[in-house]
């Protein structure tokens, strides 16, 4: 019998929280925005992949971080003395890699939850959280958990300093539509780090607090207008802006015609922008394909939040 889990794309740092925000986003067309894993009882460890993006993956299995996180969580087992059991991992790789969204987070978590299901959840969620951030420690070479947290357990994650809490759940804005556009070009999370600068001035760095902790005070208050008005990105967008064509002058018409908020999901390329009616949000869609997909790969979504995080498809 396979196990699947579906692991949803997300928005790293929400603009206003670079490193300790993220968001868990799911087109309302019921279109799975990230990936599958399912697993199955095998003689031998395999590793399969399949899907859209799979040829944009390593061929080898070992270079894999679904192989990765095998490996992580057999380990983990074995220092646990729990008996570890072959098994046949499938990808079904629906994220384009390097696309802002979290591609490499959905993996990472669908791989570790699925492994989890097929042992009964003997691990629980803050061993589990731990075991992403390794992983996407490993890819991104610096460790981060804006995209694994919401991506594993949903909604919008604001990342603690507490080690034994690490994220919680701030309330998810209600009656709001998020356009995802990516627009099929790549862009190297290690380039947009290179990026930004090595040190920032009193101004932004006071700047940047007010604006983060005046968003999360308006979601707790489900002030939508107030929350959506403090989006503002001072500490990665104006320096990673001139690395996504036709962002900059695409933000501006975005905002100039009816976005409540935009800016770069994650590292991009991805666009993201906000609106709180769905009439507005499609017409802004319509002027986004046209406008700033670049390629056969880009694609659009209109999306909500999805506040249930990673889940088993086949209960």
């Amino acid at each position: 019998m396979s196990i699947e889990v579906f692991a949803p794309a997300s928005i790293g740092n929400v603009s206003v929280g670079f490193d300790v925000l993220g968001m868990a986003v799911k087109p309302i067309s019921g279109y799975l925005l990230g990936d599958v894993i399912s697993i199955e009882s095998s003689d031998t460890d395999e590793l399969l992949v399949i899907g859209e993006f799979a040829d944009k993956l390593p061929s080898n299995k070992e270079d894999n971080i679904v192989w990765d996180c095998l490996g992580l969580y057999n380990a983990n087992l074995r220092k646990a003395q729990q008996l570890v059991k072959p098994v046949k991992l499938t990808l079904d790789k629906k994220m384009p890699v390097g696309s802002g969204l979290g591609s490499s987070a959905c993996s990472v978590v669908a791989a570790l939850k699925a492994l989890n299901e097929f042992y009964d959840g003997f691990f629980n969620d803050k061993d589990m959280l731990l075991m992403m951030g390794q992983m996407e420690a490993q890819i991104s070479g610096s460790l981060h958990y804006d995209n694994v947290a919401p991506c594993f357990f949903g909604g919008l994650q604001l990342m603690v300093s507490d080690p034994k809490v690490i994220s919680k759940a701030i309330p998810p804005l209600k009656d709001t539509y998020w356009i995802m556009a990516y627009p099929g070009i790549n862009m190297s999370t290690k380039e947009a780090r290179e990026a930004l600068p090595d040190n920032y001035s009193r101004g932004q760095l006071i700047s940047y607090g007010q604006h983060l902790a005046s968003f999360v005070d308006a979601c707790h208050r489900q002030d939508n207008p107030q929350a959506l008005s403090y989006l503002v990105d001072v500490v990665a967008e104006p320096y990673r802006q001139g690395l996504l064509p036709k962002f900059s002058e695409t933000k501006q018409y975005l905002l100039a015609n009816g976005a409540k908020a935009a800016g770069i999901s994650g590292s991009g390329p991805t666009l993201f922008a906000v609106c709180d009616d769905l009439a507005k949000a499609e017409e802004l869609s319509e002027y986004l394909t046209e406008h700033y997909l670049q390629s056969d790969t880009g694609f659009l979504h209109i999306c909500q939040i999805d506040v249930q995080g990673a889940c088993v498809l086949n209960p």
